[in-house]
This record gives C-alpha cells, sequence and structure tokens, in this order.
C-alpha cells in the first residue's frame, strides 16, 4: 500500500443542524465498581448521576427497575463486590450533530480504519449518550461490529482517529501511544493574543470531578507536557490559533494547559467560562489547600417556595431516607453538598468546591433548569418500561460484565433524524411484550393537573381528544414539556455551534503511515463565529 494510499482524504464541510433519536427503554447490566461497594443503592446512584432529582432515583427503585443479582434491589441495599447490577432507564439521548462520522481511510489488509470525528459525539456510551456514541455509530451506521478505540477524543472535540478491527492490530496501536512513539499535532483557537514564541507547558493533571469531568492542575496530577505555537493572530476576535503537540495524552490536557496559560480554547464551555471560574479564568492554577467547606445546594431563585423545587433534597413529608428516624431523616451525601469531592483522590480547596458547584449550576441553567423542575408523577402502580419485563440473570458462567440486559428479543425500532436529510439509522432496542396486566401510569389530564398544582395552572384541554394528542410532551404553566414515560422534564434543544470546540486533532503520524485532515473551518484567518 502507499503512502498516498494511508493520507486520507479532505474532511467534508460541516453542515449545521442536530441529529437526534427517539427516546426508549434499554436494559443494561453492569459489575459492581470498587468505590461503590458498601454503599447504598440509593446513595451510589443520586451521588454518581445527578439527571434527575433525589425523589425521582428513589421512586425508580421502589419500583423495581433495578436489580442486583436478580432480586430487586431497594433504597438501602448494600452492594458488595461481584454484585451484578442490572437497571433499565428511559434514555433521552442529547441531540449531537448532523455531521456525519467519516471514514477517511479503511485498511483491510492491516485491519483498521481512520475516521474524521465530528464534535458534539463521545467515543464510548456514557450517561445518557448510547446510540449516539461513536463505537455505536460504527456498528450501525457502517458495520463495523467490533471497533477498538484505542485512542479517545472528548466528545467536543473533532478530528483524526485511529481505530483498530482486531485484536492483534489493537495490540500494536495501544503499544505505540502507550510508548509514546506516535506524534500528535492539533489545532486549537485560543483567546487573547498568545506569545509569538514556542510556549512548552508541563503542568501535571489531576481528575477531581467525575460527574463534570473536571481536570485542574495540581501536584499530585500526572505527569503531561504539551508544546504550544502560534500560527497566527485574530485582532477582530482577539484570539490565536495555535499548533498544539500533546506529548502524553492526560484527559482535557490542551484545555487544561491552555486555561492555566491564561489562553483557554475560546469557545470551551467548561475552562473558558468566567461564570465557573471568575475573572482570572483559571490562569496559573486554582488554589489547592484542602477544606471541608460544603454547604447545601440551593434552588434557583424564580424556583425558590416551588413545591419539590430542589432535587438534591427529599420530600421529608416521604419516608424518603433509608435511615434515621421521622423527625431526623438521614441525609444523603447529595443533600448536604458532601458529594463533591467523593470522587476526587485528593481533598478538594474551597475555590475547587466553588468551582465544581457552580459548574454543575451552570450545566443545570443550560438545560432549562430541568433537573430543578423534576416532578415525580407517582403512577397508579409502580413506575412500569413500556415493553419490557425485567427477568433473571442467567447463570453465572454465562453472564456478561455489560451492556443489554434482561431481553431475549431485540427487535428494530427507527430513530429519527430531525434537522437533516440523512437516512434514518436503524436502532436495536432490546424489548420483551408486556403482559397486559401491567400496571399503566398516570393518564395525560392527572399529569397535567399535577403540573399544574406545582407550577402554577395549566390551560385546561378542550376535550379528551386535545389531550391525548398531548401524550408526546406534557407542558406545565412555564412552558417546560415532560416525557409522558418517565416524566423527564425536556431539555431546549442546543444550538448546534455549541455542540463543538475550537480543537481539532489534525494529525497523527504512526509506524503504519501519516493520517490527517484538512484544517478546520474555524482556523481560517479572520474566521468569526456567533458568541451569543
Amino acid at each position: 500500500m502507499t503512502s498516498e494510499d494511508q493520507t486520507v482524504a479532505q474532511a467534508a464541510a460541516p453542515r449545521s443542524g442536530l441529529k437526534k433519536i427517539a427516546p426508549y427503554w434499554y436494559p443494561y447490566t453492569t459489575m459492581a465498581k470498587g468505590r461503590w461497594y458498601g454503599r447504598e443503592i440509593l446513595e451510589m446512584v443520586s451521588t454518581e448521576f445527578r439527571d434527575r432529582s433525589m425523589e425521582y432515583y428513589r421512586y425508580a427503585l421502589e419500583s423495581g427497575v433495578t436489580t442486583i443479582n436478580g432480586k430487586i434491589a431497594t433504597p438501602g441495599t448494600i452492594i458488595k463486590n461481584g454484585d451484578r447490577i442490572e437497571n433499565v432507564v428511559h434514555r433521552h439521548e442529547p441531540p449531537v450533530t448532523s455531521t456525519p462520522v467519516k471514514i477517511v481511510l479503511h485498511d483491510i489488509e492491516r485491519d483498521f480504519i481512520v475516521i474524521n470525528k465530528p464534535g458534539s459525539i463521545p467515543v464510548h456510551a456514557s450517561g445518557r449518550y448510547f446510540r449516539h456514541s461513536l463505537v455505536e455509530i460504527l456498528k450501525d451506521d457502517f458495520g463495523f461490529k467490533k471497533a477498538y478505540t484505542i485512542n479517545r477524543l472528548d466528545r467536543l472535540t473533532s478530528g483524526i482517529m485511529i481505530i483498530p478491527l482486531t485484536s492483534k492490530c489493537a495490540t500494536k496501536v495501544s503499544k505505540e501511544f502507550i510508548e509514546g512513539t506516535i506524534h500528535k499535532e492539533y489545532i486549537a483557537r485560543c483567546n487573547g493574543e498568545f506569545p509569538a514564541e514556542e510556549v512548552v507547558c508541563e503542568e501535571p493533571l489531576l481528575t477531581v470531578d467525575r460527574q463534570m469531568g473536571l481536570n485542574i492542575v495540581h501536584p499530585e496530577g500526572k505527569p503531561a507536557k504539551t508544546v504550544f505555537n502560534r500560527m497566527h493572530y485574530d485582532a477582530n476576535t482577539n484570539t490565536s490559533v495555535l499548533h498544539c503537540q500533546p506529548l502524553t495524552g492526560r484527559s482535557h490536557q490542551i484545555r487544561v494547559h491552555l486555561q492555566f496559560l491564561g489562553h483557554s480554547v475560546a469557545n470551551d464551555p467548561v475552562y473558558s467560562e468566567e461564570r465557573i471560574w471568575g475573572p482570572n479564568m483559571g490562569k496559573g492554577g486554582i488554589d489547592i489547600v484542602p477544606s471541608d467547606e460544603r454547604s447545601a445546594p440551593e434552588a434557583p431563585s424564580h424556583l425558590v417556595g416551588q413545591p419539590g423545587a430542589n432535587p438534591d433534597r427529599f420530600d421529608l413529608g416521604t419516608s424518603g431516607a433509608t435511615g434515621g428516624d421521622g423527625e431526623n431523616p438521614k441525609l444523603m451525601p447529595r443533600e448536604t453538598g458532601h458529594d463533591i469531592g467523593m470522587g476526587s483522590p485528593v481533598p478538594l480547596s474551597a475555590e475547587a468546591v466553588g468551582v465544581i458547584t457552580r459548574l454543575r449550576n451552570m450545566k443545570d441553567e443550560d438545560e432549562d433548569w430541568g433537573r430543578w423542575r423534576d416532578v415525580v408523577f407517582h403512577a397508579k402502580g409502580k413506575l412500569a418500561p413500556h415493553g419490557m419485563k425485567i427477568e433473571p440473570p442467567p447463570p453465572q458462567n454465562r453472564r456478561k460484565r455489560g451492556g443489554p440486559a434482561f431481553a431475549n428479543d431485540v427487535p428494530e425500532v427507527k430513530a429519527t433524524n430531525k434537522d437533516t436529510t440523512e437516512p434514518q439509522t436503524a436502532t436495536r432496542v432490546p424489548l420483551v411484550p408486556l403482559s397486559e396486566a401491567t400496571p399503566i401510569q398516570l393518564t395525560t389530564s392527572e399529569a397535567l393537573e399535577r403540573a399544574a398544582a406545582m407550577l402554577g395552572p395549566v390551560a385546561p384541554a378542550s376535550d379528551s381528544a386535545t389531550q391525548e394528542a398531548a401524550a408526546a410532551d406534557i407542558p406545565d404553566a412555564k412552558g417546560m414539556t415532560y416525557c409522558p414515560e418517565c416524566y423527564l422534564p425536556l431539555h431546549p434543544d442546543p444550538k448546534p455551534e455549541r455542540l463543538y470546540i475550537f480543537l481539532h486533532a489534525l494529525r497523527y503520524t504512526t509506524s503504519m503511515g501519516k493520517f490527517e485532515t484538512e484544517m478546520p473551518e474555524w482556523a481560517a484567518e479572520g474566521w468569526e463565529w456567533d458568541r451569543s
């Protein structure tokens, strides 16, 4: 194969728009992680995940949609080593860009592909992402049943990725990454006028909050080194375009090093946000002196006084806590603010706690405070995943460590792909028919009444037909809508231009060849963008 065959073609020009998928029930199984051992499942779930309110997580557990080793888990069930946890969730995947993943090279002889990943697509299924993850897109859209994602890009980062298709190739490529023999080159647009001379940053990096994926410069962190060279400065936007060479592969390495230097990636929603870091924007790092200072989460001013307005507190009129007594209920770490720092390898400073708190609040605000408006519309029966049933786990020697659970049959369900003219993608969702005896949840009219009781009057529907037409989304008085299946507060769609950051993996040079994309459009001299 010639070098020309190994050099990638130019990337297609990005297209604005969103790619969406209809919500679906999904059964998932995972083995207990070490940090979960000895913890009550409600405390673990409410600490590790923040998409829903504390009340909802308790309600879901009491509905029996979560099992441990085939037995229904209660909020107080203790997680042990070797436990197999099965859970059914109603997935509402966030939209991703309609710009498609592009296969720029498929080396059949050596069993690997090279792709150009758009920003907004995570490499692996995590959090609310599954079908919109790169691994699933390669499986569903391109037919690559097994993809070894040796090198990973952040969800918001675009660019080149080398993906082996066999374990043999994966071992070879992985060795090159570990030994540091792969030469990586990135392009970034940063704030301010970056120095004209070469700048080398060697600050160690540490992940201090797993939920938010936050990294900081810290002496207890892992060694990291990045070389920066300015390509040009644009006075019209007061930003600089840089050539970046990460000599190590730490999480958010380029983003955090640029922030430390006082030139954060210009549109980075985490490391370039004054509301999170203050006027200094994290330049030179933050204070690292440990502090026990914590405070309970507070509702935003416009929701103060609303029933159930704080998603991090139980309704004390119910038996929400798993311990204590009626007058002194046991409080969860998330209710007191002590969940911040639980996953950190070092004690956090007061400044770090403040940064994490503001980052969480800004995420909630970006989602229109949906989590804070969470309403648990208690069902006539328990939470009932439509079209699914929970089955006992297979014998120990036939169990898988993760992935789909419970289902015997896997029919196909079509995904929606709005705001784009691309063909729809077939999404395989494990489903098992339920018996007719399955308890039903609230009717649309009952749900509307509960929403009205929480957030004010809702205009009554004129007739039953109108109410049934509203079943796709249940509106409250503030214009918020709720999922009729799981009553998740639905978030407004993001602007397509906010789905990526100005950071692009341009070129990788390996023993197998040199692979690159064309320069991203935002790297052009004088380029401007909507900052609203």
